[in-house]
């Protein structure tokens, strides 16, 4: 019996452990990744060249509904704080077709660059996405200082993008 009870308790420590350590590794990086994203406008973007002012990712699809609900939203934040500094880049998953990526991109008259991660290479340099939406707000350093997959909370969110703009870029010694 005492061995039985034993074995149990070993097992669930197991578990427990390897569950934290999937936990920990599936969180994403702590630095936003140096990769160029494809724009639909024939564009290239460097993520090295958007440090010194906020930026916010979005990874969304064209079949997720909490990404096209919350699309207005984003909209408004960037049309609010793009002026000040703060930058939006949503990028398609790897799975969307670029000719619905374009459409909806169209029909929602989004102003901010849209990527396409055909070959997934956004998507796995952030801690291998596939729950959309998942979105990174990143500091002017590029420090991911927040991550949450689901919809955001557009009002803490422009809070907190506030004080990101608020608060000068320093060069780190």
């Amino acid at each position: 019996m005492k061995t039985k009870l034993t074995l149990t308790i070993a097992t669930l420590i197991i578990v427990a452990l390897s569950s934290f350590v999937l936990f920990i590794s599936s969180q994403g990086p702590d630095k936003a990744p140096d990769i160029s994203l494809n724009i639909i406008d024939g564009r290239k973007i460097e993520f090295s060249s958007l440090r010194g002012n906020p930026l916010l990712v979005t990874f969304w699809s064209t079949t997720c509904s909490t990404c096209i609900k919350e699309m207005p939203h984003l909209v408004e934040l960037y049309k609010q704080l793009n002026k000040d500094g703060l930058e939006i880049i949503g990028i398609a998953m790897p799975y969307d077709p670029p000719n619905r990526v374009l459409e909806l991109t169209e029909r929602k008259e989004i102003p901010y660059p849209i990527a396409l991660d055909i070959e997934g290479v956004a998507s796995k340099a952030f801690g291998n996405i596939s729950a959309t939406p998942t979105s990174f707000l990143i500091d002017s350093f590029g420090n991911i200082i927040q991550q949450k997959t689901g919809e955001m909370d557009i009002e803490q969110l422009r809070i907190k993008i506030k004080k990101l703009l608020q608060t000068p870029p320093t060069t780190i010694s």
